[in-house]
């Protein structure tokens, strides 16, 4: 029997088995030709969807834009001070009425708890674009990029640096064990992932003849690895006091050259992006000249061949318009 999406809300990887992940990458696979072959592909002409944003983006607003429009779709968005959504409307009525008027809606902010309500209550798909806990869109292009550099995912080692207990860490931890990657989180141990998930997860990748492990040691944790993916230390909406005490926690986690040169000689670096590499951002820069490095990647080791994080970067458009395909219920 093949795999029916149709009006599932995307809110996290938990709650997608293995093949309709499965689908869903080689769904996007198809959508990446049609895109680089120029062949349109207005497949949910007619449809509208909303985006919402609590948390400003350029990768995910671009993609459900670009993506949406590519597929014939009319496109609004909402940025932080767009609606009146937990102001002076609840989140349920928000869902009520764009469910009205669109026919899927994308979130991207702060509670998971957020995501989940509005889809409980939309009465159409709803779209994780990143909550504190899970960020699955993100995480659709990581596979499919994995998997154009190795033919493969089943068996990949797949090494996760800096803070694991935050959105990124969490899904990608859920993600290698959906899809038979072994995953290491290597972080100091009070920003490990929550025991439940790990729990949860060593469970399902018992299941798919994987392995979960968690360590505080850096060479330990990259030897033999294929993938070494990090993200910026301090999240948006995180207090400026966190700055200091995260920098110095982290610092012996940053991705360096030793670090790539223990790992397996093909192994790529990969990065959600926006990254802190150099110091020719805002931010980068007044944390410098506070003589704090904020850099979570050295810039030899961005900028390297090794480094796919563009081909990332694009393949979140391909994987988001999958997503958007697959539950708006068009054939591709």
């Amino acid at each position: 029997m093949g795999v029916n999406l149709r009006g599932r809300s995307f809110l996290k990887l938990l709650d997608f088995t293995s093949e309709e992940i499965r689908y869903l990458l080689d769904l996007s696979k198809d959508y990446k030709a049609l895109k680089r072959a120029g062949i349109k592909h207005k497949n949910l002409e007619g449809k509208n969807i909303a985006i919402l944003f609590e948390k400003d983006s350029t990768r995910t607003r671009c993609a459900f834009e670009v993506g949406a429009m590519d597929l014939g779709m009319g496109v609004t968005y909402l940025g932080p001070t767009g609606s009146q959504m937990g102001k002076k409307e609840s989140i349920a009525d928000t869902a009520r009425v764009l469910g009205r008027m669109y026919d899927g809606i994308e979130y991207r902010g702060f509670s998971q708890s957020i995501v989940e309500e509005l889809a409980d209550y939309a009465g159409v798909p709803v779209w994780n674009g990143l909550t504190d806990e899970f960020h699955p869109t993100q995480i659709l292009a990581d596979l499919l990029t994995i998997e154009e550099k190795f033919g493969k995912l089943k068996g990949v080692n797949f090494v996760y640096m800096g803070d694991a207990r935050n959105n990124m860490g969490n899904s990608l931890m859920v993600a290698c064990a959906k899809m038979g990657l072994n995953f290491t989180s290597c972080a100091p141990k009070e920003l490990f992932p929550s025991q439940e998930l790990v729990s949860k997860c060593k469970e399902i990748a018992d299941k798919n003849g994987c392995t979960i492990t968690l360590t505080e040691d850096v060479m330990e944790g990259t030897k033999n690895a294929d993938v070494i993916y990090t993200d910026v230390w301090v999240s948006m909406g995180e207090p400026d006091e966190v700055w200091e005490d995260r920098i110095k926690q982290l610092k012996p986690y940053q991705v360096n050259a030793d670090i790539m040169k223990n790992a397996n000689p093909q192994a790529i670096f990969m990065h959600c992006l926006p990254s802190f590499h150099d110091f020719e951002t805002t931010v980068a820069k007044t944390k410098h000249d506070e003589g704090i490095d904020i850099r979570e990647v050295e810039d030899e080791v961005f900028r390297s061949k090794n480094s796919v994080v563009f081909d990332e970067a694009e393949n979140r458009m391909h994987t988001i318009k999958a997503v958007m395909v697959a539950t708006l219920g068009k054939d591709a």
